[in-house]
């Protein structure tokens, strides 16, 4: 490679590891695996070493990746949060301790003693205390600077707000969430057709750096303490000696930390966390090793990104082969397919894989899956399995080609892949695999409302094979309710009058109840008014629905769609026999004040909730939007209003205020 292909790779690395880290760090969203980014940053590191007239302040290899997240305050750390120069063999822990050696001889020191460590993997954060109280907490950010997540940490069970010795002291630890509780997360995410956590790190990255701390205090986030930043009136000599002191005082510090005399003793360290790391409760990437003295240290100082005092060994990523079997189908609560390999099993960083997601339709295609295939698996994060490729000269010719289902594997129902989504779905509102969900929305406030039927209550009845589509809620007795609950009479007897009074709602409710893909409230108002029955809706063409204001082509092919379903019909039905109301109650109001006009609400209202003016200005023939734009006509603004009344202000909308509202409907 001449100089001028050394800079165009040069430019090329800087610009991809760039990239990768702001959605590594700063999305906690990464692209690619922890191993395919540490290979391009050695690629970019030895080229630059090669090439030094190239090397930049701005390179990955000279900083922190990470930046301060917009909505935290930013925190300079007094002693800066460095990273730790990683290294991928043995040999390079041999040369690190070379250099240890000639660096203490030439500063009369006899003995390199070392503490090696497990690398957590996790995020990284500084605790500072006041005369022993917790006063501030902070992520490492660039390693300079970084956020203030004071908050949060407080809601992390294992950091003490107060200790024991009432000194000043600053500690650094890694935030993480552990294997068990990662794979719970998963799990509920996928059964929710929500997008999963790549690994336990971003997980417990994106969960530190929530701007509610409430959201936070729900994850289940731990800590492990693994330094003294700065400590006032105690000094140590050794690293393990403050890690000792930390624990007495009631942090939870790295319980994998052992002390070695040489470099022999390192390495019998490195080997023995990697027996031990298939059985850790939590993640690790690799090894730190690190001095133990600390005047050492002190002599050896720091580079502007890393110390020279320790490193990071990466183990490599555990791959291994195998057949894949079969490709089933699994229906989640939101009606998402989401097809599962079914793997010959295979032991892989010590455990057993019999099977793993492949995500969507277009995952198969991009890997070129076929059943039958030998496909090589690895974990991801040392915990999710997953098909990294296809060994495709293994191929027999014996293969078989994959298809999503046309019809639902659970209750045979269409599926339907809309354009720019990735998922297939079961369009079946009957289906039993999105029957819990489908209640939960049906019985809603902003839908038929009943008041008492909760989400607990609905798993109840589920699991005492009370109810088994969402008709069955009209045939409840009052024995079966009173049942779930101790002295429950007069709780049920309160249900079964909200449900009976919820068969007098208005059309709009039960079409916002019915769940039709893209239709909401307002949507439901629209053709509430236009079609008065439910009958009329179910009749009505494409072509003149999508011609209806504010009904676009996509929201008409899923009324069609939906109505076209032999469940809908059923469960439609079933609705009417047991008395709901499928008509428009509500008439037409004379007065279109508001005709042509769109309203904008913002900020908190003292005489109505934000629903009751939105369902005012409708009434007179108003459009409410949730957006700004040169195209609103009003924004009414309430106490705190935000941003919306500044982008108002900028693009010159009226803007009133509540008392002017009472006025315009008076």
């Amino acid at each position: 490679m001449d100089k001028n292909q050394a800079k165009e790779r040069i430019e090329e690395l800087r610009k991809k590891t760039e990239y990768y880290a702001q959605k590594y760090y700063d999305e906690d969203n990464p692209e690619i695996s922890d191993f395919e980014y540490d290979m391009l940053i050695v690629e970019l590191r030895n080229l630059e070493k090669e090439y030094p007239e190239f090397i930049s302040k701005d390179s990955l290899t000279q900083k922190v990746g990470g930046t301060v997240k917009e909505g935290f305050e930013k925190v300079t750390h007094e002693v800066p949060l460095q990273s730790l120069q990683d290294v991928f063999s043995i040999e390079e822990v041999e040369e690190f301790d070379t250099r240890m050696k000639q660096k203490a001889e030439e500063n009369g020191i006899k003995e390199v003693s070392y503490v090696v460590e497990t690398k957590i993997d996790g995020l990284s954060a500084a605790l500072e205390y006041k005369g022993g109280k917790l006063i501030k907490g902070a992520t490492r950010g660039n390693g300079l600077v970084g956020e203030d997540v004071t908050e949060n940490l407080k809601t992390v069970k294992t950091i003490p707000k107060e200790i024991p010795d009432k000194i000043d002291i600053t500690v650094r630890g890694e935030v993480f969430i552990s294997k068990k509780d990662f794979e719970e997360m998963n799990q509920e995410r996928q059964e929710n057709e929500e997008s999963l956590f790549a690994n336990a790190r971003n997980a417990a990255a994106g969960s530190l750096r929530q701007l509610d701390s409430k959201i936070t205090q729900s994850r289940p986030l731990d800590i492990y303490i693994f330094n003294v930043q700065k400590i006032e009136g105690k000094e140590f000599s050794s690293h393990y000696e403050e890690l000792e002191y930390l624990e007495k005082l009631g942090f939870n510090v790295n319980p994998v930390r052992i002390p070695c005399k040489n470099i022999e003793e390192v390495k019998k360290a490195i080997q023995k966390i990697s027996d031990m790391r298939e059985n850790l409760t939590f993640g690790i990437d690799g090894a730190v090793i690190k001095i133990d003295d600390l005047k050492f240290r002190e002599i050896l100082g720091s580079t502007v990104k890393v110390p020279r005092w320790a490193v990071a060994y990466k183990y490599p990523p555990e791959k291994k082969e195998t057949i894949l079997k079969d490709i089933i189908c699994q229906v989640g609560r939101t009606g998402v397919i989401t097809p599962m390999a079914i793997l010959e099993p295979v032991k892989v960083a010590g455990s057993t894989i019999s099977k793993t997601t492949l995500h969507n339709e277009d995952f198969i295609k991009e890997k070129d899956l076929k059943i039958g295939d030998t496909v090589v698996i690895q974990k991801a994060g040392d915990v999710i399995p997953e098909i990294v490729e296809v060994v495709k000269n293994k191929r027999t010719g014996a293969e078989i080609d994959f298809e999503m289902p046309q019809k639902c594997p659970v209750c045979g129902a269409e599926t339907v892949r809309e354009e720019g989504e990735a998922a297939v779905r079961c369009t079946g509102i009957e289906c039993p695999a999105k029957l819990y969900r489908n209640l939960v929305h049906f019985v809603s406030r902003e839908a038929m409302n009943i008041d008492g039927l909760g989400e607990n209550i609905i798993g109840q009845l589920l699991d005492n094979k009370l109810i088994e589509n969402i008709a069955d809620i009209y045939t409840l007795k009052f024995e079966d309710i009173a049942s779930l609950k101790k002295n429950g009479q007069k709780f049920a007897q309160n249900l079964i009058d909200s449900i009976e009074k919820s068969k007098q709602n208005d059309l709009y409710r039960l079409i916002t109840a019915l769940g039709i893909r893209h239709v909401g409230g307002k949507a439901s108002k629209l053709l509430a008014k236009k079609y008065k029955t439910i009958d009329n809706l179910a009749k009505a063409g494409y072509i003149e629905l999508q011609e209806m204001d504010d009904i676009g082509e996509i929201m008409a092919n899923s009324i069609v769609e939906f109505f076209e379903q032999e469940q809908t019909k059923d469960l439609i039905k079933k609705l009417k026999d047991a008395g709901v109301n499928t008509e428009t109650l509500e008439e037409e109001s004379e007065d279109e004040r508001f005709a042509g006009k769109t309203f904008v609400l913002t900020g908190t209202l003292e005489s109505f909730s934000r629903k009751e003016a939105e369902d005012i200005i409708e009434r007179f023939g108003g459009k409410t939007s949730s957006s700004v734009s040169k195209k609103t006509d009003f924004v009414l603004a309430g106490e705190e209003a935000g941003s919306k009344l500044t982008k108002a202000q900028n693009l010159g909308v009226t803007i009133i205020s509540e008392e002017q509202f009472k006025e315009m409907i008076k």
